[in-house]
C-alpha cells in the first residue's frame, strides 16, 4: 500500500480563457449587429458591419444619401465601468470618413454599451442600468486612447494616465430607450 495523497491543484484552464474570448466577440458582434439593424431599420439610411477586427477597418459604416451623412462607427460593449477605444482605431475611422468627400457631413462615432450587469469578480455580476452613450470624435482633439466610463464621461488615456477629454453626445437618427447623455446626470 502506498500513503501517497493526490493534491487537486486548481490551475485556470486553457478552455475558460477561449471560453471567455469568445462571450467578449459575441457582445462585441451582437452590438454592432444591433446598430446595423437600427441604422437599415430607418428610411434613407444604410448601415454595413464592416469585418473583423484584425482588417483594420471601422466596426459599421453608415450612409444616407438622402441627408448626405457618412458615419465610420466604432461600437464597444462590456460589463465594466469603462470602455476604451485605442488610438489606432480613431484614426482608421478618420482615414475613412476623409475619403468621402462627397458627404457634407463625415462623423467619427463611438457607440458604447454598458451591459445591465456589472462584473464585480472572476464570473460574478451586480445589475444596474443598461445604457447607451453615443460620442462624437472632435478633430481638435490630440488622437489618444480614450475611455468612456459607466456616468458617460470619457477620459483620453496618456502614458497611463487619465485626462479630461470633452467628448459631445450625439443624437443619433434613431430611438433606443437605452440611450443616455451627459445632460442626463
Amino acid at each position: 500500500m502506498s500513503n501517497i495523497v493526490k493534491l487537486k491543484v486548481s490551475i485556470p484552464k486553457k478552455k475558460d480563457n477561449v471560453k471567455i474570448a469568445r462571450t467578449r466577440r459575441q457582445r462585441g458582434y451582437h452590438w454592432e449587429d444591433t446598430l446595423v439593424k437600427r441604422f437599415n431599420a430607418l428610411d434613407g439610411w444604410k448601415g454595413f458591419r464592416l469585418g473583423s477586427p484584425s482588417v483594420a477597418l471601422p466596426d459599421i459604416l453608415a450612409v444616407s444619401t438622402k441627408n448626405s451623412t457618412i458615419f465610420t462607427i466604432e461600437a464597444k460593449s462590456g460589463t465594466t465601468n469603462s470602455l476604451v477605444v485605442p488610438y489606432d482605431q480613431i484614426i482608421r475611422c478618420l482615414k475613412w470618413v476623409d475619403n468621402f468627400e462627397l458627404y457634407q457631413t463625415r462623423e467619427v462615432i463611438f457607440a458604447f454599451k454598458f451591459l445591465s450587469k456589472k462584473r464585480i469578480g472572476l464570473g460574478e455580476y451586480e445589475k444596474r442600468e443598461l445604457r447607451e452613450y453615443y460620442k462624437i470624435w472632435d478633430r481638435t482633439k490630440q488622437i489618444t486612447d480614450f475611455a468612456c466610463n459607466y456616468d458617460g464621461t470619457t477620459h483620453s488615456i496618456i502614458e497611463a494616465k487619465r485626462q479630461r477629454l470633452d467628448l459631445r453626445d450625439y443624437t443619433m437618427p434613431f430611438v433606443s430607450k437605452n440611450i443616455k447623455t451627459m445632460q442626463e446626470f
